[in-house]
């Protein structure tokens, strides 16, 4: 996980950093640091999946890296209720 999947997911989701602070229950000075790291974010761990759960119940997928792509995100589908049939 880097800064740049955490700004993209929230972007994606239009949620501010203050959104994302309250929807994770870490603090926004936190919020602004993740974002900011070039690489691997920076924080406990605990905060860091925080963060990571709150864009995911708003509908971010995290994408790991492989061989050929960089680390990336894209939303969940949409659940259809009338898919189901």
């Amino acid at each position: 996980m880097i800064g740049a999947q955490l700004r993209a997911a929230r972007a994606l989701i239009s949620w501010s950093q203050s959104d994302l602070s309250e929807e994770s229950d870490v603090s926004l000075a936190t919020i602004k640091r993740m974002e900011a790291a070039s690489g691997s974010l920076p924080g406990r761990h605990e905060s860091v999946m925080k963060v990571v759960g709150a864009l995911e119940r708003g509908g971010v997928v995290f994408i790991g890296s492989d061989e050929v792509f960089g680390p990336g995100i894209r939303l969940k589908k949409p659940v259809c209720l009338s898919d189901s049939k």
